[in-house]
């Protein structure tokens, strides 16, 4: 089988972490954690923006590794307050440089920018990289079913709980979905676009919103583009989603966003 994006990614994450542990050694990061700024409520929230509306997690993106630099005016302040004036409910924020062109300090840019609870959406595969997206200031982190074993997710998911943050396990089939289930955290991801092939398609939340545990909260991700497209994720009981490039490409992002909100379907899950 030949090598995909997300064992490249993964290939060179691993290098990434050791080099940044060797620099900066668990009670070094963990002190930085213990100092950031107080965790923001972020499966909360997105749950409580349910109640009248849809939970939007916006996501602050400059590239992706299929369709390369989607914002040439990049400024991670101004997006974040952007969103957040358009009725976002969070951020999620790239951190990867090498497939992503994101960087650490765009998550701390934007989450100084508002008063939304921020994910940091990078390959996480170590708890050393929970305590360094605390001491960034992140609330939430997310956990890739397909990129780490059960143990790993365990491990991450518990490292999260310590530190008081959220974790979003995102899922894009139903064996993933499975393995997921094993975890305790209350939001779940579900993935449209498949992280080998980068080949999208909606029906993969519907198919896994139906076979969801009901107590979790479900969250779309991938491919989402118009308010028919969230109502239609809304009828399988998905009220919350993550949407990045369709936002990050529009001239006037505040006004894109409230657009794409403006008619919640009223009932939910």
């Amino acid at each position: 089988m030949s090598e995909t994006i997300l064992d490249k990614i993964k290939a060179y994450k691993l290098e990434e972490i050791a080099a940044r542990k060797a620099e900066r050694d668990q009670a070094a990061i963990e002190d930085a954690a213990r100092s950031a700024d107080p965790v923001r409520p972020f499966a909360d929230t997105l749950q409580a923006a349910t109640h009248a509306g849809y939970g939007l997690i916006a996501e602050v993106k400059k590239a992706s590794p299929s369709k390369g630099l989607i914002r040439a005016d990049f400024d991670p302040e101004a997006i974040a307050t952007a969103y957040a004036a358009g009725g976002a409910t969070c951020l999620s924020v790239l951190t990867d440089g090498p497939s992503f062109q994101g960087h650490e300090d765009y998550l701390v840019a934007a989450r100084a920018a508002c008063d939304l609870p921020v994910l940091r959406k990078d390959f996480l595969y170590d708890p050393w990289q929970v305590a360094e997206s605390r001491a960034l200031g992140a609330d939430c982190i997310l956990i890739i079913m397909a990129s780490v074993s059960d143990a790993q997710a365990a491990e991450i998911e518990d490292a999260a709980t310590e530190w008081g943050m959220d974790a979003l396990v995102e899922v894009h089939n139903r064996e993933e979905l499975e393995r997921a289930e094993a975890l305790s955290s209350r939001l779940l991801g579900m993935n449209n676009r498949d992280l080998n092939t980068f080949v999208t398609d909606l029906g993969t939340s519907h198919d896994l919103a139906r076979r969801a545990p009901a107590d979790r909260i479900l969250v779309s991700e991938s491919g989402l583009n118009t308010p028919e497209d969230l109502a239609a994720m809304a009828q399988y009981g998905a009220r919350c989603f993550l949407i990045g490039e369709s936002l990050m490409r529009q001239d006037d992002i505040e006004a894109a966003t409230r657009k794409l909100l403006a008619n919640p379907m009223v009932s939910g899950r």
